[in-house]
């Protein structure tokens, strides 16, 4: 299919076909906007969408961490591809990390027509988007940003565990707690108590922010 330099070019990447079908009835009504494929997640689908070299991506995710690790490979090999997530929920363990990873909008699965084609439209001219909802997240994670943490030593200031290092290494790869928990053959309650112990232990309000002062002091580097 040729498209109009005018129009958008909009790949559509998601599990469920209705879904994708669905955005595709939507995004074809559109005189600017131009679906230029779809799929489902597979090995070959980053050859798919390097094919059609779209503009724009929607992408709904199987799970934060295989979502979060696709992300980081677009980023690398695809840096100009705007992406627009679509999420089932108003998490922060996944917008937050996929935010580092690049996205320029994130959408809930319940959002309308109006709303994806106006998303679509402003990551398209620079913009972002996201749930007014999760503004609050996102003010939280730049405001953790700042150079306030306590200097981190992973075993003699703060005194972190093994256990607890390990902890953070997951967080950062994008691991639930259930996921961790089934990774470790621990409980979900007893991986939340370390969790806990190790967000007080390095002075962090919240997972995400606990991941970020052990990358800011060299603990993690992905």
């Amino acid at each position: 299919m040729t498209v109009s330099a005018a129009c958008i070019s909009v790949f559509l990447l998601a599990e469920n076909r209705l879904l994708r079908e669905a955005l595709a009835r939507i995004l074809g009504k559109k005189n600017d906007i131009d679906v230029v494929g779809a799929a489902s997640h597979s090995p070959s689908v980053l050859n798919a969408i390097a094919t059609t070299s779209p503009q724009v991506l929607l992408f709904d995710p199987p799970d934060v961490r295989s979502g979060i690790a696709f992300l980081r490979v677009l980023r690398e090999t695809m840096p100009g591809l705007k992406v627009v997530m679509i999420g089932m929920e108003l998490d922060s363990e996944l917008f937050i990390p996929a935010v580092r990873e690049g996205i320029a909008g994130y959408m809930l699965m319940d959002a309308t027509a109006t709303e994806i084609v106006a998303a679509v439209r402003s990551v398209m001219n620079s913009g972002a988007v996201c749930p007014p909802e999760l503004c609050h997240a996102l003010f939280r994670y730049v405001a953790g940003q700042r150079p306030s943490f306590p200097s981190f030593a992973v075993k003699h200031q703060l005194g972190l565990t093994r256990r607890e290092q390990q902890l953070v290494e997951m967080v950062g790869r994008g691991f639930t707690n259930k996921e961790i928990a089934q990774e470790l053959g621990l409980s979900e309650q007893t991986i939340k108590n370390h969790i806990h112990r190790m967000l007080r232990k390095v002075g962090a309000s919240d997972r995400l922010q606990a991941v970020e002062v052990c990358r800011n002091h060299g603990f993690l580097t992905a």
